[in-house]
């Protein structure tokens, strides 16, 4: 069973102008322990696509299944406990909470899912992103790179079979994006999850197993 299929995944949008489409008829199927980069222009449509994967966003049409669980035929709740158990995610912008140190926002997977061991692990995690004398430390004190490096730890933290990054770079200058995507592909290998990776930059789509490419929408 592959981790991921889609077939005929469209999503279309009202706008000032009328009906917009963002992804028209987009298919794939992504194998467990794949490592897939998908890379297209700005606004090809490859953030709405993963966002769909995710089960973040609907479609207009299609399907997206996860481990061969139809996503779209549960309704909203059910998708939130099927993120919660089979994914983890990595944005482009962190996404951590600011109220909650670097251990609080990497536990907070496990808090949900209330696994007792929840500090222990993360503490754990932090100290394998290299952020063991950061763990009482605010999103606002940490550097954008240590703060994609929480985000890490919190994405596998739970251990997902499943991970999605959106352009986990693209905040972060080239050198410390650079050291980010290695820890992920390192943390990747290391869990044996599948990585399903947007980007911009060729080199490093390049890391990964399979690159697919959108187009105004269109798988390419």
């Amino acid at each position: 069973m592959a981790a991921i299929a889609v077939a005929g995944l469209s999503k279309r949008v009202m706008d000032a102008s009328g009906e917009l489409t963002i992804l028209q008829k987009v298919d794939f199927t992504v194998q467990s322990g794949e490592t897939l980069a998908i890379v297209g222009a700005s606004g090809s449509g490859k953030s709405t696509l993963l966002g769909l994967l995710a089960g973040l966003d609907t479609p207009s049409e299609g399907k997206v299944l996860l481990s061969g669980v139809d996503i779209y035929a549960l309704d909203e709740d059910g998708r939130a406990q099927l993120r919660m158990a089979k994914l983890g995610f990595v944005f482009q912008s962190f996404q951590l909470l600011p109220h909650l140190t670097a251990l609080e926002n990497a536990m907070l997977p496990l808090e949900l899912r209330g696994d007792a061991q929840a500090r222990a692990k993360a503490e754990q995690m932090l100290d394998r992103v290299g952020l063991s004398k950061r763990l009482k430390h605010y999103p606002k004190y940490l550097s954008g790179g240590e703060q994609q490096r929480v985000a890490l730890a919190r994405a596998f933290v739970p251990e997902p079979p499943l991970l999605f990054a959106d352009e986990p770079t693209g905040s972060l200058d080239a050198v410390t994006g650079d050291a980010v995507i290695k820890l992920m592909f390192d943390l990747n290998r290391e869990h044996g999850s599948t990585l399903v990776l947007v980007t911009h930059d060729h080199s490093i789509a390049d890391r990964c197993g399979r690159t697919i490419t959108i187009s105004s929408g269109r798988l390419v």
